[in-house]
């Protein structure tokens, strides 16, 4: 089993036995519910569906409800498929914990959303100087990009130029984060390093 559905919980620091002060990150991981299975016969790929995190039956669409009682669970809030060669070796119903995945996992690879920034200028989104040297067309406007291209030929912005526009709320994967421990009564997984998104936000953790 490649990984399980997690929640970041916030970040604490921890000391090294060589004395070392690391900066960590504590993320709740499981229990999750195997709701699905899939099959190269049936789907034309390997994998196995998890759920996490309870919601009461109101919150759960009708479809849902039928989805979940098939796998024998209660309605979850969170779905994600991972890919699994040996998905065969599970069936619906059966829970999985951080004690079950990651007991004698040394690194982990996490998938979160990062923060959402909103509508950003190119001095934050991408590093500008700003004020800098005044040349480039930009000679009084502190913090704008200045000079966008070519004005002659071929007398057009090119796609892919750094400008001002969203920042952030995407997915991002950050690989090989060192596990300093797990804490299975709680279903806690303490990595090393910070995990992308806002506390309380959902994550994918991958050996």
């Amino acid at each position: 089993m490649p990984g399980l559905i997690g929640k970041k919980i916030g970040m604490t620091s921890v000391f090294s036995a060589d004395g070392k002060n690391l900066p960590c990150t504590v993320i709740e991981a499981g229990p999750c519910v195997v709701t699905q299975i899939r099959t190269v016969e049936k789907d034309g790929y390997a994998a196995v569906q998890l759920a996490y995190d309870e919601i009461s039956e109101k919150h759960a669409s009708a479809p849902l409800k039928g989805h979940f009682e098939k796998a024998g669970t209660t309605p979850k809030r969170k779905l994600v498929e991972f890919k699994a060669d040996f998905a065969q070796d599970l069936k619906l119903g059966d829970v999985l914990t951080v004690a079950d995945i990651f007991t004698n996992v040394e690194f982990v690879d996490v998938v979160g959303t990062s923060k959402g920034r909103g509508f950003q200028g190119v001095v934050k989104r991408h590093g500008f100087q700003g004020v800098g040297g005044a040349t480039h067309g930009q000679h009084n406007r502190l913090r704008h990009p200045g000079s966008l291209g070519a004005c002659a030929w071929p007398s057009r912005v090119f796609p892919g130029t750094r400008m001002g526009g969203h920042m952030g709320n995407e997915r991002v994967k950050v690989f090989n984060l060192a596990v300093i421990k797990v804490i299975p009564e709680n279903n806690l997984l303490v990595v090393k390093g910070s995990v992308p998104g806002a506390k309380g936000s959902y994550v994918m953790l991958e050996d």
